[in-house]
């Protein structure tokens, strides 16, 4: 959903000013796919917790379905990093726009 012609506010800043980060209207903060994004990424730490689990009872032969457990702690990683890249790229997006047509490299 891209900005509407009026929300561009950098035709209003003053050259060398860096807006506040969270209040301004292209601010990725305030589009809730960039949080969705970030909780995927923080599932990431039970699939590693899983995988650690998986190995550990694996190689130990303490548990019979220690691969299983090691699958499933792989797929839970593999999907929360592609899941949350993704809606953190698409959070942005406004931001991205905003850069190109300002110009700012930051």
């Amino acid at each position: 959903m891209a900005l509407s012609e009026n929300l561009h506010m950098e035709r209003y800043y003053v050259d060398g000013y860096q807006p506040s980060s969270f209040d301004a209207p292209h601010s990725s903060l305030q589009r809730s796919l960039t949080w969705i994004g970030m909780g995927f990424w923080l599932l990431l730490m039970p699939g590693l917790g899983t995988i650690v689990f998986g190995l550990a009872t694996n190689m130990s032969g303490t548990q019979e379905n220690g691969m299983t457990y090691l699958i499933i702690g792989v797929v839970m990683a593999v999907v929360a990093v592609v899941a949350g890249s993704a809606c953190i790229h698409a959070g942005r997006k406004n931001y991205r726009d905003y850069k190109s047509r300002s110009g700012r490299i930051i």
